[in-house]
């Protein structure tokens, strides 16, 4: 007869992209994992640090492929926890980030499974990290903003309106679909000639980035063929940017000649 399993879940968050960035603590849960159910944003190398033996499943969801509706991922957890025991759900970034991490905790708390959460390494911050861009310096931005670009409702988020009137850096994810909406609300302000960096697939090898203004992105984003899944980074800082700096720089002698 089958001994009867404990079944226990944890969220663990995959960061940004880069398999490194895996915390060790998550690392550490995988290696205990008898199923693992993943996103299409964690990459599949971590995958490497749970058992040969476990199961891996994709529940990945991107833009226009659901694999499984959310209502399926929460009953897909419940059901492996108690059919196999120990549970790792593992999500880019961190899984309280726009992730829909407490959603999953609350449905499965429901069921009386014990749960556990290991957080991820934000894109919103490393992402821009990678290109030198720090969200906050002093004297150019005292605070940012972290706005999803696509709410639940498919429109793009009032709080982005809000933010185009503010000082602070901006970081906006999922956001590539409203564009031009985005833009638009910045030159409203007023704002064109802020800086805007747009990082698709950032930490990893295929990176690809897009550096202009306000006025300048959206042709940017067209010449580089910048997609999905992108970051998008509005503020002086980017500008500051030690890697970015020269683009500016040149950018600044051609609108003097």
């Amino acid at each position: 007869m089958r001994n009867k399993v404990e079944p226990f879940v944890t969220l663990v968050g995959a960061g940004p992209g880069d398999p490194d960035l895996l915390t060790i603590k998550g690392a550490k849960a995988l290696a205990e994992a008898q199923v693992v159910l993943y996103d299409a944003l964690a990459n599949e190398e971590i995958l490497t640090y749970a058992p040969k033996k476990s199961i891996k499943i994709f529940v990945g969801k991107r833009k226009g492929c659901h694999e499984y509706s959310q209502d399926q991922i929460n009953q897909l957890i419940v059901d492996n926890a108690l059919t196999y025991g120990n549970v790792v759900r593992l999500k880019g970034g961190d899984p309280f980030i726009f992730g829909r991490g407490s959603e999953e905790i609350e449905y499965v708390e429901s069921f009386g499974i014990p749960t556990f959460v290991i957080p991820g390494i934000s894109s919103s911050i490393a992402v821009p990290a990678y290109q030198g861009i720090s969200l906050t310096k002093r004297g150019v931005s005292e605070s940012f903003w972290v706005i999803t670009g696509t709410t639940s409702a498919r429109k793009l988020s009032n709080d982005v309106a809000l933010a185009a009137q503010s000082s602070a850096t901006v970081v906006i994810l999922m956001g590539m679909s409203k564009l031009e909406q985005i833009i638009a609300l910045f030159q409203k302000e007023s704002k064109g000639e802020i800086p805007v960096a747009v990082i698709q697939n950032g930490t990893m090898s295929d990176e690809k980035i897009g550096v202009g203004t306000i006025d300048t992105i959206q042709q940017v984003v067209t010449e580089n063929k910048l997609s999905s899944p992108a970051i998008i980074v509005i503020g002086e800082v980017v500008r500051e940017s030690n890697k970015l700096k020269g683009f500016y720089e040149e950018f600044i002698s051609k609108e003097l000649i």
